[in-house]
């Protein structure tokens, strides 16, 4: 059976850039709960890519796991660009990768300290900087969730391609 996370992202081109560069991913994840490493280890080969990942759904988590501020988590919330970012630096700390992914956002149904249904932020850390993605994905929560993996894996694999 295919595995259906990977036949709706471009998890294999990422696998396959990752390898040619000698890099590797960690994850640390909120609203996706673990999609998109489930989804990397879905590939063939993900072994000498991906490093681990956090699943860091509770607010609290993010922090004590995934070393986001204390300070970010008040003056910013859960939800945010900045959150996002400390949650990719983080991962990719706390495991030991080239590269790491945080994402965080709202899935619905309801929206979450004032971010409606659909935003998501996708932060990447690099040996080199750091970006955030703002996403306004719309759908249910299974849509959102993929949306957002698909985003990070898209947007990690051209980082890593050097586009």
């Amino acid at each position: 059976m295919l595995d259906p996370l990977v036949s709706a992202v471009p998890a294999a081109e990422l696998v396959s850039a990752l390898r040619r560069a000698g890099q590797t991913v960690a994850t640390a994840e909120s609203l996706t709960a673990g999609l998109l490493a489930a989804t990397i280890a879905g590939i063939p080969g993900a072994s000498a890519v991906l490093r681990g990942g956090l699943i860091v759904y509770a607010t609290d988590l993010k922090q004590t796991l995934a070393d986001v501020s204390a300070d970010t988590l008040t003056s910013d919330g859960p939800v945010a660009a900045s959150t996002a970012e400390q949650l990719a630096a983080g991962a990719r700390r706390r495991c030991g990768a080239d590269w790491g992914i945080g994402l965080t956002g709202v899935a619905g149904p309801e929206p979450q300290d004032n971010k409606p249904v659909g935003t998501v932020f996708v932060g990447i850390a690099g040996p080199e900087s750091t970006e955030v993605l703002r996403l306004n994905l719309s759908g249910d929560r299974w849509t959102i969730r993929v949306g957002a993996v698909r985003a990070a894996v898209t947007e990690l694999a051209r980082m890593v391609g050097g586009e």
